[in-house]
């Protein structure tokens, strides 16, 4: 074929090709399907098979008794908008078609729309009565029928659980989608909610009307306790107990709680040394333990909730038997005074705090004198200043206690015999003391004869009021002869007292004391041997030695004075000063003095507070002329 023929046959069969393809066919349909919707307007697909030059698209909607509720007329342009239905919730037939100008219309499509926008009945919940278990499933019940349902019914339940967060089972107030309704079927009675963590939880449930509309939400309670109750016990000691002890099991639940409610509610359970457990209702419960020994105690607990503790033990320990008491079953030779007394305890032990040991002349109905005692382990251990007792027999009576505070007293030696003593228990000796050319002397002896060499005396002065220092202490050795000797410095009077303090072996002794009066030392001069008659008087001062006064200040002094074969007469008195010095100018007006040789002197009796004894001074003489 040539060319321009092929050519114009192509040109042919592009004349006889249509501008564009007949659409594609198909019936009126909601998108939703036969789903019920909440809202009037429905989205729709319509391919219709329209006639020619088709201008307009017309609907007709019926209810479901057939009857027409509503018609209206699109432009075609408009066919595919969303169809509304009216506000009557029910199940509406919807017919379609298009015509054109001339009346001429196509194909008629029908389909069924669902529409409810009503919301179902709360559903009426029952919380568990009481708390559940950590491991029991959580459940709430559903109280009774929902009540008229909605025309979708009920398609399900949407759920939240929280711990009082106000959640909502629903996104939307007003709707729920599908994936928010978590059990499905309007039959339920029960919902299920798993085992749910420790605490209280408020769960939320709405029932959801096939077109998705939520009803009003119902709250319920539950409560779990996933935790045993805390024990503590009470009444148990630190440490031994001399009687039977009352211990009290307590149980705290600070959830489900321990408040009595009858047999099947919480109890606690307390047993000793395994036997039949004392239980009560409640968070408490008591037994007594007693009897000697180490004792065990177990007790446990159930709150509310049904959990069960953990068994706790304890142990109580009892020593009702008093302890065993016996002295030692001879005295220590090298040291009789020593009153030793064995404690013996097999189950709590010695107390390492408490005991003593008491003396009273032997057969008399005295109370026993305490003597000072220590512990000393599983010992009491006593010294008996046996040189204080006048001679004779003495008995004594030793107390100790266990830890448990139980006592027990003894007054037999181990061996069996009474702890009876002779006094005295030391060798007697007898201190003698006294003055000797300005020595402090003496001699230490044992009665009966033999000296005691190379024993401390101790050598108290004891120096008169107003002295400093009050007293004064010296120790000083018998040498081998037994004797001592003391060189006493000077100053105020006093009380001078040797002792010996006494050995293990060997019985303390005292002398008498010596009493050393010391006169007042006094300075005194006069400013002229020789005295005019009516002219300058002459000057008498002195002062008073005051070594070892506290103080010298007032001391009256004498003025004293006496002619050849006179008595001495006082003229004045005058005081000393801080540093005892004193002074007075005396003029001779006499006549009868001319001629005369006179003698002074200073005179001090002393006072209250002054250390000293009476003093006088030198005398000085004077001539008057």
């Amino acid at each position: 074929m040539r060319p321009a023929k092929l050519i114009a046959a192509l040109l042919a069969i592009l004349v006889v090709i249509p501008a564009e393809a007949p659409a594609e066919t198909f019936p009126l349909k909601p998108l939703a399907g036969s789903s019920w919707q909440a809202k009037r307007a429905f989205e729709i697909e319509w391919g219709p098979a329209d006639p020619a030059h088709a201008t307009e698209a017309v609907y007709e909607i019926r209810d479901s008794q057939g009857e027409l509720a509503t018609a209206f007329r699109r432009p075609v342009a408009e066919m595919l908008k969303d169809i509304e239905v009216p506000a009557a919730p029910g199940v509406y037939t919807v017919e379609a078609w298009l015509e054109n100008a001339s009346g001429e219309d196509g194909v008629h499509s029908t389909a069924t729309l669902r529409f409810d926008d009503t919301a179902p009945p709360a559903p009426g919940l029952d919380s568990p009565a009481s708390w559940i278990l950590g491991t029991q499933p959580a459940a709430v019940s559903i109280a009774a029928e929902l009540g008229p349902l909605p025309l979708s019914g009920v398609s399900g339940f949407a759920i939240s659980v929280d711990q009082g967060d106000e959640s909502s089972p629903c996104a939307e107030p007003d709707h729920c989608l599908p994936a928010e309704v978590d059990l499905a079927g309007d039959e339920v009675r029960v919902i299920p909610l798993g085992t749910l963590p420790e605490g209280v939880h408020f769960v939320r449930v709405a029932a959801v009307s096939g077109a998705g509309v939520p009803s009003p939400v119902a709250s319920a309670t539950v409560r779990v306790d996933a935790s045993a109750a805390v024990l503590s016990l009470e009444g148990t000691p630190s440490r031994w107990s001399g009687r039977p002890v009352l211990v009290t099991a307590h149980a705290a639940d600070s959830l489900s709680g321990m408040a009595a409610a009858g047999a099947l509610g919480p109890f606690t359970s307390l047993a000793v040394d395994g036997a039949a457990p004392a239980r009560a209702l409640g968070g408490a419960v008591s037994a007594w333990v007693g009897g000697s020994g180490t004792h065990t105690v177990e007790y446990f607990a159930r709150d509310a909730a049904g959990n069960v503790s953990d068994t706790a033990r304890s142990t109580v320990r009892i020593d009702e038997d008093p302890p065993t008491v016996a002295f030692a079953s001879t005295q220590d030779p090298a040291e009789p005074e020593r009153i030793e007394a064995t404690v013996g305890d097999p189950l709590s032990g010695p107390s390492p705090d408490r005991g003593w040991i008491g003396i009273r002349a032997a057969g008399s109905r005295a109370r026993f004198e305490p003597l000072p005692t220590r512990n000393a382990g599983d010992r009491l251990v006593a010294h008996w200043d046996s040189d204080s007792y006048p001679l004779g027999k003495y008995e004594f009576l030793a107390t100790g206690y266990d830890v448990a505070g139980n006592s027990g007293t003894g007054t037999d030696r181990a061996r069996g015999d009474r702890m009876v003593l002779v006094n005295p228990l030391k060798e007697q000796v007898e201190l003698t003391a006294g003055l000797s050319r300005r020595h402090f002397a003496g001699s230490l002896r044992r009665i009966g004869g033999g000296r005691v060499a190379g024993q401390e005396v101790v050598v108290t002065e004891t120096f008169a009021a107003g002295s400093q220092p009050r007293q004064r202490i010296t120790v000083v050795a018998t040498d081998q002869a037994g004797s001592f000797a003391l060189r006493l410095r000077p100053g105020p009077s006093r009380d001078v007292v040797a002792r010996f303090a006494g050995t293990p072996l060997l019985s303390r002794a005292a002398s008498g004391a010596t009493r050393i009066e010391s006169a007042t030392k006094i300075r005194f001069r006069a400013s002229a041997a020789t005295a005019r008659v009516g002219g300058t008087p002459i000057v008498f001062s002195g002062k008073v030695m005051r070594r070892g006064a506290t103080t010298v200040t007032g001391l009256p002094v004498e003025l004293q004075f006496r002619f050849r074969g006179g008595d001495w007469s006082e003229f004045r008195t005058v005081e000393t000063d801080a540093h005892g010095r004193f002074r007075y100018r005396y003029r001779f007006s006499d006549d009868d003095s001319r001629g005369i040789r006179f003698q002074f002197r200073a005179h001090v009796k002393g006072r209250e507070g002054w250390p000293y004894g009476p003093g006088t001074s030198r005398p000085l003489k004077v001539t008057g002329r």
